[in-house]
């Protein structure tokens, strides 16, 4: 008379139940990426929570502590005084140092990968160096030349200087991007563009610049968002002209008024919808192409 054998139980046969430790261990090991990603953007967006939620503060002197809720911040953000001139003064030192740092610095990056010549290595290396120097060391410096160079030709600290400096280390940054994509692009498609009898200039204007133009784009919004944010070096070089964030950091040594933050919080929703709008934008390119 034989026995019948039983086998236990595992976790590949069906009858297997983990425990609640287990399937729990197991949930946070599959979502743990998602879970990160998560509470980087909690930490993340918790100054831009504060900026939105205190735009509505009804305070007093100081907009640190919660007095009550109020509309009034939105609307007349530029009630005041300084507020939206300094926001104006920023936007035009973004947009003009954007142009020129972009155009400067698409046409280096552009010499830098099709072009051989003597100091090559040495510009790939040196093009970093803005990008790795300090803020205050930079904005000391351009400070010095500014005030023993330029006093001499009756150029004083203000708005031109501010502009000249943002370019300076804008420039970097654009190049850097710029380069990225080129060197990116397949050749053979601008050889076949002149295989098919294009002119050099035809071929970069049909073939090569609308390659690298999402480089482009976006080595302009780093070089905007990266001007107007800028402190710093601003702060040295603007003399009595004043930026968005000069004039924040005035007001906070008497707080800093709500209309601050509506404005702040205004910049950022703008800056999301052009990062927004130009992903769909790609998306719809690509699905053309792709059809």
């Amino acid at each position: 008379m034989t026995t019948p054998t039983t086998t236990p139980t595992t976790p590949a046969s069906p009858a297997y139940k983990p425990s609640a430790a287990k399937r729990a261990q197991l949930w946070l090991a599959n979502h743990f990426a998602m879970l990160s990603a998560i509470l980087v953007l909690l930490y993340l967006f918790l100054p831009v929570a504060y900026t939105f939620a205190f735009s509505f503060n009804d305070h007093g002197k100081t907009n640190i502590v919660w007095q009550g809720f109020t509309w009034k911040h939105w609307q007349d953000p530029c009630r005041v005084s300084g507020a939206c001139e300094s926001l104006v003064t920023s936007l035009q030192v973004g947009a003009l140092s954007t142009a020129i740092a972009t155009v400067m610095g698409t046409m280096m990056a552009l010499a830098m990968v099709r072009y051989k010549f003597r100091g090559k290595a040495a510009s790939n290396v040196l093009i970093f160096v803005p990008m790795a120097t300090p803020e205050i060391v930079m904005g000391a410096a351009l400070l010095t030349i500014f005030v023993q160079g330029f006093a001499n030709v009756g150029i004083s600290l203000g708005f031109g200087t501010i502009v000249f400096a943002h370019i300076m280390f804008c420039l970097s940054f654009v190049v850097v991007t710029v380069k990225a994509r080129i060197q990116s692009l397949d050749p053979r498609i601008e050889e076949a563009a002149q295989d098919l009898y294009a002119s050099p200039m035809q071929t970069f204007w049909k073939v090569t610049f609308p390659l690298i133009l999402p480089g482009i784009a976006g080595a302009a919004m780093l070089a905007f968002s990266l001007s107007f944010d800028d402190f710093i070096i601003t702060n040295f070089v603007s003399g009595n002209e004043s930026t968005f964030p000069k004039f924040v950091y005035v007001a906070s040594r008497r707080g800093i008024p709500a209309e601050a933050n509506v404005i702040g919080f205004s910049m950022f929703v703008l800056a999301v919808l052009l990062v927004i709008g130009a992903q769909v934008v790609g998306s719809l390119r690509a699905s053309k192409y792709k059809e």
